[in-house]
């Protein structure tokens, strides 16, 4: 071994003790007749002395060390003079008597500290050197502690980890298929699995009842912050089981989380809310219900008092926005210019003020009375001191951009704390949604998903009000996870696939393996899959999920360290079979 302690295991008890350290150069102090040396390795810093008066060589040795060259130092264990209280290690040093070059460094491209002077761009070109970071070091740490503890929860309570098959038959009703093709088989493909949703109810007609997979998923999706190209989720399948069973057994695999890594109790049970109230209150299918500016419906009050914009919507709402009475005309015409942008996509914003002594002051006091506004002002609850905001248009739209606009107030008044955490589960999705475009249902989560049993006799005759028996569970505005109860019964499985838009030609190429198994008896089965990459950016107080993965993409998908995606040599495209068009501009 080059050494037999690492840079953050000493104290002072370990004063007189000789030992050797191997590290990074962090950062090289000369000091007129001293250097003082920080040496860092994955589990902390230590501060080397060479001192000129005792070991001349060795202490201009140490003058040409440069930042991050690769080092092992022997000497001995003393206590500071000048303690450093922010370091585990700050109560001691060592005094240098050998120093060793393993291997020498250019200087990096950028600091390598938490407070680096490193752009994203930069930092994740030379990703290898970012992972050397503190704090980016922490995040990979928390990872591999979640998941050790998630396999040990999850093995208690009778769950097989199974590894499922990464080359797998593409399939429709999701996201884009990242596809790979068969060097053996020219013209055919396989693709990379948008989760293992197949297999896993496979094994439950194997009568592996509990199953569980920490596994890698890809789908070709557009990018953002809490999504990459290739991602992992905790996947997991259960027999014989109804939706309370999924629900109860997941929410305290989370709660166990909370507790394991925050310390954190949650003593009663989660919330739960329909996805209509969700809507309808949020705007939102992942309601961050930290703070309260639930929508309030103004279309009777607002209709037929000669403003086009107001009569001529489906809906008209309002958030009171809790003392902000006093934000000046360039305020609100910030929050205006918020909801224009494309993002959002509003053409406007209505905004009443509660003064002080209770008169209103409006942006559309020339359309009402104030005895009107009075009205609005009464149902929103609003008292003086109040800002209250106002949107309108088509029902959908209006409450996704007003949902917008809400999380933005959440932002500007501080009540999106990231140490405070607030779980719901959001329950009673719809099984369709409806799609101009092509005039058809699709399946809102996919085609496996069990209606609620009350509304299987609407599947046919009132398609778009049909319940799934699906279920998400949500913190702080981000879905944590979702999953829901599958059909079992081949039959009704046929009848989704028929309300799909399947023939049962189309549906024995796509599913036929499934179809065939379900013939053989299958259980009543559900699951739920949650975000591994989300969970512990959640935990970890982050905004991206690509800070707990050590090698993420980019928003365009791209790895800009390793140069991927990328041309593919013309002799493999021949083996392969394949010619690519050229890219008509």
């Amino acid at each position: 071994m080059y050494r037999d302690r690492t840079c953050g295991e000493l104290r002072l008890e370990d004063k007189g003790k000789k030992v050797t350290l191997a590290g990074w150069v962090q950062k090289n102090r000369k000091m007129g007749g001293m250097t003082f040396l920080d040496l860092r390795d994955r589990y902390g810093v230590t501060q080397v002395v060479f001192n000129s008066s005792i070991n001349p060589e060795l202490f201009q040795a140490a003058n040409t060390l440069g930042r991050e060259y690769v080092v092992e130092i022997t000497g001995e264990v003393a206590e500071r003079e000048n303690k450093n209280p922010n370091l585990p290690t700050g109560d001691i040093e060592i005094i240098a008597e050998d120093l060793k070059v393993l291997n020498k460094s250019e200087i990096p491209p950028f600091t390598i500290e938490d407070n680096t002077d490193g752009g994203d761009d930069l930092r994740m070109k030379y990703r290898y050197l970012d992972l050397r970071r503190p704090s980016v070091k922490k995040n990979l740490e928390l990872r591999h502690k979640m998941a050790f503890e998630i396999r040990r929860y999850l093995d208690a309570n009778g769950f097989l980890e199974i590894e499922t098959p990464i080359l797998v038959k593409s399939t429709p009703e999701g996201a884009r298929d990242f596809v790979v093709p068969s060097r053996m088989n020219p013209g055919e493909f396989y693709a990379l699995p948008q989760s293992p949703q197949l297999f896993k109810q496979l094994l439950m007609v194997s009568g592996f009842d509990r199953y569980f997979q920490i596994a890698k998923c890809f789908r070709d999706e557009d990018l953002r912050a809490d999504r990459q190209p290739e991602f992992t989720q905790i996947d997991c399948e259960m027999s014989f089981v109804r939706q309370e069973d999924v629900i109860d057994m997941f929410e305290g695999l989370v709660k166990h989380i909370f507790k394991y890594v925050k310390d954190i109790d949650f003593t009663e049970p989660f919330p739960r809310m329909t996805w209509k109230e969700a809507m309808e209150k949020y705007g939102s299918d992942k309601p961050d219900i930290r703070f309260g500016m639930e929508f309030v419906d103004l279309t009777d009050l607002a209709q037929g008092k000669g403003f086009s914009v107001v009569d001529d919507a489906e809906l008209t709402i309002g958030i009171r926005v809790p003392g902000c009475a006093s934000y000046s005309r360039k305020q609100i015409d910030e929050l205006t210019e918020f909801v224009k942008r494309p993002q959002v996509g509003a053409k406007g914003l209505i905004w009443l003020k509660v003064e002080s002594d209770g008169s209103i002051k409006s942006s559309v006091g020339k359309f009402y009375t104030d005895t009107q506004l009075k009205e609005w002002v009464d149902r929103m609850g609003a008292v003086p001191g109040d800002l209250i905001l106002v949107m309108t248009g088509d029902a959908m739209k209006t409450r996704k951009q007003m949902s917008e606009l809400r999380l933005e107030m959440g932002n500007r008044l501080g009540l999106r704390d990231k140490n405070v955490f607030a779980p719901l589960w959001v329950i009673d999705f719809p099984l369709f949604e409806w799609d101009e475009e092509t005039q058809r249902y699709y399946a809102m989560h996919h085609p496996f998903t069990s209606p609620n049993p009350d509304d299987i006799p609407k599947l046919k005759s009132d398609t778009g009000n049909v319940r799934a028996t699906a279920y998400d569970i949500v913190v702080n505005g981000n879905e944590l996870g979702g999953g829901s109860i599958r059909i079992h019964d081949p039959e009704l499985q046929n009848e989704m696939f028929e309300l799909l838009g399947f023939t049962p030609e189309k549906a024995k190429e796509q599913f036929g393996f499934l179809m065939d198994a379900f013939r053989y008896g299958a259980p009543p089965h559900g699951g739920l899959a949650l975000g591994f990459d989300r969970f512990v950016s959640i935990l970890a107080g982050l905004d991206s999920i690509r800070d707990v993965i050590a090698f993420p993409k980019n928003n365009s998908g791209r790895d800009v360290m390793n140069e991927s995606p990328s041309p593919l040599d013309p002799a493999q495209l021949d083996e392969l079979k394949l010619e690519i068009k050229p890219i008509l501009h």
